[in-house]
């Protein structure tokens, strides 16, 4: 493949960029995910139209994880060829995120959220994707048995060591949240965004009050799983198909789909395609519209199926 040049009306092809809290940073209100897709069992060159498209049209964000793939760390990879193959000319243009909390490694230091394992997490992550720092690093998940001190002085001194320009919690209940936003607060390195769950289907970020406590923080967030794994798409509508995430039962089971589920899918459906929208654009559009949201991560298969999401931003979403 010939050398890559980004298009350059990059920022003119339609994204549209909100402001991370009260920070200074400015995210495009569609992130890429890298979570499925990008691993060592997918084609490289797919991954690579895919990173290619999204940058050719605004999306600036790469999210990541250090256990992403599969196999784990390959998703970082990917990206670290990307890097040497296409994306370092534009590397200061890009806002990259990685994690960790989630297992990686065997042993008591490859696993939740000690300073240990943080640490040496992060130093993989940067080698496997060809960094010297990344934009933002996570916290992935609440450690109910290591100190939140120990856990949080490790994301300061992350910053402080030049590692991460911000840092990030994800999937934090909502006191070990509040205890995080103070503390970084007082260390000198304020909390950036908050990354959880949020669609129309599991709003749990707003009920629990963590969408509020952030947005009065100043903190930013961003929303994975936005279109509940493919249950927001026109993908069930009709049924499962046989080659779907829920036939296979892989993060979807069979009985989640209900006469009463499907009967609200179909409803939403023809709400949308009154407004000629699609199911999904109408799901990614109620999420942007909540208050509180920065951006959404859309995960992708294809450059096609990136394009109809992309249209979010300019969806109407659904009635209130």
């Amino acid at each position: 493949m010939e050398r890559y040049l980004a298009d350059a009306k990059r920022y003119e092809n339609g994204m549209q960029y909100e402001r991370c809290g009260r920070s200074g940073v400015m995210l495009p209100k569609v992130s890429l995910g890298m979570w499925h897709n990008f691993g060592s069992v997918d084609p490289y060159e797919r991954s690579r139209e895919i990173v290619r498209f999204a940058f050719d049209h605004g999306v600036t964000h790469l999210d990541l994880a250090n256990n992403y793939g599969p196999a784990y760390g390959s998703a970082e990879e990917t990206l670290g060829h990307l890097m040497d193959d296409d994306l370092k000319p534009y590397r200061d243009e890009l806002f990259i995120s990685t994690k960790a909390g989630y297992d990686m490694w065997p042993g008591p230091y490859g696993d939740w959220g000690s300073r240990k394992y943080l640490m040496a997490s992060l130093d993989q992550s940067l080698k496997r994707m060809h960094l010297d720092y990344v934009d933002l690093f996570y916290s992935h998940r609440y450690d109910p048995h290591t100190p939140l001190e120990e856990t949080l002085q490790a994301l300061v001194d992350i910053v402080r060591q030049g590692k991460a320009l911000y840092v990030g919690i994800s999937n934090w209940p909502l006191e070990p949240l509040k205890f995080g936003i103070n503390y970084l607060k007082q260390h000198d390195t304020p909390l950036l965004i908050y990354q959880g769950k949020l669609n129309m289907l599991d709003k749990a970020p707003i009920e629990q009050g963590i969408l509020q406590c952030c947005h009065e923080a100043g903190v930013g967030f961003i929303a994975f799983s936005p279109l509940a794994q493919g249950m927001l798409t026109d993908r069930y509508l009709n049924g499962i198909p046989k080659d779907s995430r829920m036939s296979k039962g892989v993060f979807l089971k069979e009985e989640m789909l209900t006469p009463e589920l499907l009967q609200q899918l179909q409803q939403w459906n023809e709400e949308a395609q009154k407004k000629g929208e699609s199911l999904a654009e109408m799901a990614l559009a109620w999420i942007l519209q909540q208050k509180g949201v920065t951006s959404v991560l859309v995960g992708a298969s294809s450059t096609a199926q990136l394009a109809r999401n992309l249209h979010c931003v300019e969806a109407q979403g659904p009635d209130r």
